[in-house]
């Protein structure tokens, strides 16, 4: 090595143990910037006008490192709406930059314990991080009202202590919790409009994720632009319906042959309950290839799947889970992951997937 080299050498060495000795110093200053951007921060000053979803939650109800409970936000105009707030999501908003005390309403899907668990946390964050007076709407079929009267019970000490805490100018009581707005469960066919404002119209129609009644999916329009979540559903031509001609159609899956092997490793492993549960949930959910067909057979034009199961956490699971897929819709085809975000700019057809904001 050249007397050079070896001088190049210890001068970057030097200048690295310098950076690092002084690391606590240099910290405070950046962390000063860092936060003055994040605070000021709003997902919507990125986005062209039109609609827009962010995922905030594409996992189910297993333990997934790379997947939060379900939870989408939806952005169209001054319009903010939540679909179901599954474990982390309104964290993740937060991280997406999207403004949680901004958000107008909940939009429930159904009642399973996984796209209603963050409801407190969502309803907290929302009332303190802009002194909201108001409680957060709970737009769902009716048997909403139990589920808000128990999250509000639960939270109503933590209320108290925060408004005592931080006084009613940052934490007015009146703007504490949930506000259930339940609507009919529409008949196969049929919907019901539960949101119309500001040019965003959503509507509700049902989905077959039996026994669980009421369940649900959303059609949301706005801008020429239109967007399908389905929420839990086995293959239903009802929903096919709704979602005819979307822009993009947000579709759960469950693999069975993924969901297979853990059945079949339960029973080895004599797991009785692991055992049962991994053959029951196999017949309320639509598979990969069944939701492409709901796509195809509704024109959909592009694919997203979302409350996926299982957890894809080995290389190579996203292509099992994906196989056949491509033989039955020819659209564009993707796996939802936390922080990506949908832009459907009105009067186009694009629909561009932004860089993931977590």
């Amino acid at each position: 090595m050249s007397r050079k080299i070896a001088l190049a050498l210890v001068s970057i060495l030097l200048v690295f143990g310098l950076l690092f000795a002084l690391r606590g110093l240099l910290v405070v200053p950046m962390l000063e910037r860092a936060f003055g951007r994040v605070m000021v921060a709003d997902i919507r000053d990125d986005l062209a006008p039109g609609l827009a979803v962010g995922i905030c939650g594409a996992g189910g109800p297993m333990p997934d490192p790379e997947r939060s409970g379900p939870c989408l936000v939806i952005i169209a105009g001054e319009n903010l709406l939540m679909v179901d707030a599954g474990t982390g999501g309104a964290r993740n908003l937060n991280r997406m930059q999207v403004p949680i005390g901004e958000v107008d309403a909940v939009l429930l899907t159904h009642f399973h314990s996984d796209h209603i668990d963050g409801l407190g946390e969502t309803g907290t964050l929302r009332w303190i991080s802009t002194a909201n007076t108001s409680p957060l709407p709970v737009i769902a079929p009716r048997g909403v009202e139990p589920v808000v009267d128990g999250f509000n019970l639960s939270y109503a000490k933590d209320a108290k202590y925060r408004a005592a805490h931080h006084g009613v100018g940052v934490a007015p009581l009146s703007g504490k919790g949930l506000s259930a707005r339940p609507f009919g469960l529409p008949d196969a066919g049929a919907s019901a409009v539960v949101w119309d404002q500001g040019g965003l119209k959503v509507v509700a129609f049902k989905v077959n994720h039996d026994p669980v009644q009421p369940a649900v999916g959303y059609r949301f329009d706005y801008g020429g632009r239109s967007v399908v979540v389905s929420g839990d559903t086995t293959q239903s031509e009802n929903l096919e319906r709704f979602a005819r001609d979307a822009d993009l159609l947000l579709h759960d899956a469950l693999s069975p042959e993924l969901v297979g092997i853990m059945h079949s490793a339960a029973n080895k492993a004599g797991n009785d309950i692991l055992e049962k549960i991994t053959l029951d949930i196999q017949g309320y959910h639509a598979s990969p290839t069944e939701a492409a067909a709901s796509a195809a057979a509704s024109n959909s034009r592009q694919l997203v799947f979302y409350h996926i199961v299982p957890p894809l956490v080995l290389p190579g699971m996203d292509r099992v889970f994906l196989a056949g897929v491509e033989d039955i819709y020819s659209g564009k085809v993707s796996l939802a992951q936390d922080g990506m975000v949908f832009s459907l700019p009105s009067d186009s057809t694009d629909i561009l997937e932004l860089k993931s904001r977590l």
